[in-house]
């Protein structure tokens, strides 16, 4: 396993132990915005959806957008949650398949599973099977699979192409990919801003600029790609993290303002057209 595996399992492994004892999933350490703060991960989901789960699914939320919202589910879909962490994405998405659906969630960490299991038995949710595996390796057949979302996971696979040629692979002919996802608008960025933002956003972040993030989607065989900025984080948000780390001065926080979002990212995979509405 790659070193960024090893420690998005860490970290991930420990934030599944805190929500489970009660507390607020924080993969960052104490006192840190990484991963359980604002603006980030506040306020994504409705007040319905937040009473639809159990309250630990939403304690576990670490992702940076709602992709169950956006991603215009319908009734018998079969969803893939990749990274699906706590299971509310996963939990959500079944309710809005109905059952006649399915959904999988997808998670290479052993304390994360056991919470979402948790939280399939507490919320009585039955169209759903959370899957032990890797994102680059997802462990079901070609063309399986209606929809795929994520939730800000896909950022921290090390192996990005590998990770859409499996999400194309499990897609059926016009099936959709909608995920939510962090993503930095066109245009350099100093390595050691960048590094320390991306701590800020996520755990374990690595960022695709938006040009290559379509780029690598149309090289897997997508089409329809498209990136929606769905929440663009600003650079006095993260003042406090960045000087921490070192970084401060104005020409720093102008580098930056505004050039790191959350985004709903969204493509097809040609097909039938009467299963291609994204």
């Amino acid at each position: 396993m790659d070193s960024m595996k090893v420690v998005v399992r860490e970290k991930y492994g420990e934030a599944a132990r805190q929500a489970q004892g009660g507390g607020k999933a924080n993969c960052g350490g104490a006192g840190s915005q990484c991963c359980g703060g604002d603006p980030i991960t506040s306020n994504l989901y409705g007040d319905d959806d937040a009473r639809s789960v159990p309250d630990a699914a939403m304690r576990a939320s670490l992702g940076c957008g709602n992709p169950t919202a956006l991603a215009e589910l319908r009734a018998g879909d079969t969803v893939l949650d990749l990274g699906s962490g706590g299971g509310i994405d996963v939990l959500l998405s079944a309710k809005r398949v109905g059952p006649t659906g399915k959904a999988f969630g997808l998670d290479m960490t052993d304390d994360m599973l056991a919470l979402a299991r948790e939280n399939q038995q507490k919320s009585g949710v039955t169209n759903v099977e959370f899957l032990k595996g890797e994102i680059e390796h997802i462990p079901l057949p070609d063309d399986s699979v209606d929809v795929i979302i994520s939730n800000c996971v896909i950022n921290l696979s090390g192996d990005k192409d590998r990770v859409l040629a499996e999400a194309f692979r499990v897609l059926k002919p016009g099936g959709r990919f909608a995920v939510s996802d962090v993503v930095v608008k066109d245009g350099k960025v100093p390595d050691e801003v960048r590094r320390s933002m991306e701590l800020w956003i996520g755990c374990v972040a690595g960022a695709l600029e938006e040009s290559e993030y379509r780029a690598k989607l149309s090289a897997a065989g997508f089409e329809r790609v498209d990136v929606e900025p769905t929440r663009i984080y600003r650079a006095e948000d993260a003042r406090q993290f960045l000087e921490q780390a070192g970084l401060s001065g104005d020409g720093v926080f102008a580098e930056i303002d505004g050039r790191f979002m959350s985004a709903f990212v969204r493509a097809r995979k040609p097909g039938d057209p009467e299963r291609t509405s994204a």
